[in-house]
């Protein structure tokens, strides 16, 4: 992928995560993470040359934790970005969820100063039944 020079510079850098929330969709009903708690921590970092890398976790894991517990936990990924107006896509070349390798994970993102949200669209998730859901991420450049 190609990164167009004009706008490779909105999301260039590294961030850190502040907060990590899913939203159903059709209603104003916000809610943590399955099995996250409120002070999740991360990085997602992305170059000019178009690569990201993405690590989060919640902020409560203890090495105690069964590795079911632990996956639970986490996301981390990475490959190539693009961005087209405020939609970011990334084509994952690596990732802690096999499934993902290869696929397009999109992204709606907002810059507003030193803070970056990233949305993923609503969809059907397994851990949420009946109900569309969108992740929203809050990062704060370091």
């Amino acid at each position: 992928m190609e990164q167009p020079a004009d706008i490779s510079h909105t999301v260039v850098g590294t961030w850190r995560l502040v907060s990590f929330h899913v939203e159903t969709e059709g209603s104003n009903e916000q809610q943590l993470w399955e099995g996250w708690d409120e002070h999740p921590v991360g990085c997602v970092i992305f170059t000019k040359d178009g690569r990201m890398l993405a690590l989060l976790t919640s902020g409560d894991r203890i090495a105690s934790a069964t590795a079911d517990q632990l996956i639970r936990s986490m996301c981390a990924y990475s490959g190539r970005y693009r961005v087209e107006g405020s939609r970011l896509s990334t084509i994952v070349d690596s990732a802690w969820l096999p499934a993902w390798v290869g696929t397009e994970q999109p992204r709606t993102f907002k810059r507003d100063g030193d803070t970056l949200s990233l949305m993923t669209d609503f969809q059907d998730h397994p851990m949420y039944p009946g109900r569309r859901t969108r992740s929203v991420l809050m990062w704060r450049r370091e």
